[in-house]
């Protein structure tokens, strides 16, 4: 029982004190992702979106819009535990941490829950800025919050280990900026798969972000290029992976120290 609560009370401090952050520094880290699509919806889905037929029997815009939400909550996620976790690194926050009776998992789950939670509020911001452009339609609800709260979760995992490996501040944009935002561009986002030639449809199985789009699209508007048991598949074995990779680099004690 006093194992139990001394996680707790662990995990409630690291969760108070990244939520306490995100709202005091609001201006960086909520503004930028509001900014961005509210960019990307006026751009893409207004002024080019008017000159595209529909797509699947939807205006372009409203094709787009899951699309564009689930990209500002990986960016959103995947940034604040990056972050987060290096600064905790760097300033030896981490070291009091690790030197204290409290679990990896706990450790993990303290700052993901950071990234969750401003993956979560941006996801709100974002949908409540949708409702300027197109009129909300939501199709499946346990579609829409799985593969938000999952994708988030995932992204958080991601920007954990990032955070891991890095070894000084420009590490930190290498994964977003060659991996992470190319597989976002070509998940399908902005087209649907069978738009494309045979051989691009084929590799774009292998993107794993293609699967977070197509179910989160699926809640929204009720269509996918795939099944929706796999988007759920690939997502629920990407976190489970994430997780596992994350325990063995604490186990190894891996990174955790600059």
């Amino acid at each position: 029982m006093n194992l139990m609560r001394t996680q707790w009370v662990a995990y409630n401090t690291m969760v108070r004190k990244e939520f306490i952050r995100i709202v005091r520094i609001w201006v960086q880290t909520l503004l930028p992702s509001l900014i961005t699509t509210g960019l990307y919806f006026l751009i893409f889905g207004k002024l080019i979106g008017s000159q595209i037929s529909s797509v699947a029997g939807f205006s372009y815009m409203q094709y787009i819009a899951p699309g564009l939400i689930l990209m500002s909550i990986s960016m959103a996620a995947f940034t604040n535990v990056v972050f987060s976790f290096y600064f905790a690194k760097f300033q030896r926050n981490l070291e009091e941490i690790l030197v204290a009776p409290v679990h990896p998992l706990t450790i993990v789950l303290g700052f993901v829950s950071g990234g969750v939670m401003r993956a979560l509020l941006v996801t709100t911001l974002s949908i409540l800025m949708m409702l300027f452009f197109i009129p909300l339609s939501v199709v499946s609800v346990w579609a829409v919050l799985f593969f938000s709260i999952g994708t988030a979760l995932l992204f958080s995992l991601g920007g954990m280990i990032n955070a891991i490996y890095a070894t000084k501040m420009d590490s930190l944009s290498i994964f977003s900026t060659f991996i992470l935002t190319p597989l976002t561009y070509f998940g399908g986002v902005f087209y649907s798969l069978t738009l494309l030639p045979p051989i691009w449809q084929t590799l774009s199985y292998a993107n794993p972000v293609m699967y977070l789009v197509n179910g989160f699209r699926y809640g929204f508007l009720g269509i996918t290029d795939v099944s929706i048991w796999l988007c759920v598949g690939v997502l629920s074995g990407l976190i489970l992976a994430a997780v596992v990779w994350l325990l063995v680099l604490f186990k190894q004690g891996k990174g955790l120290k600059i």
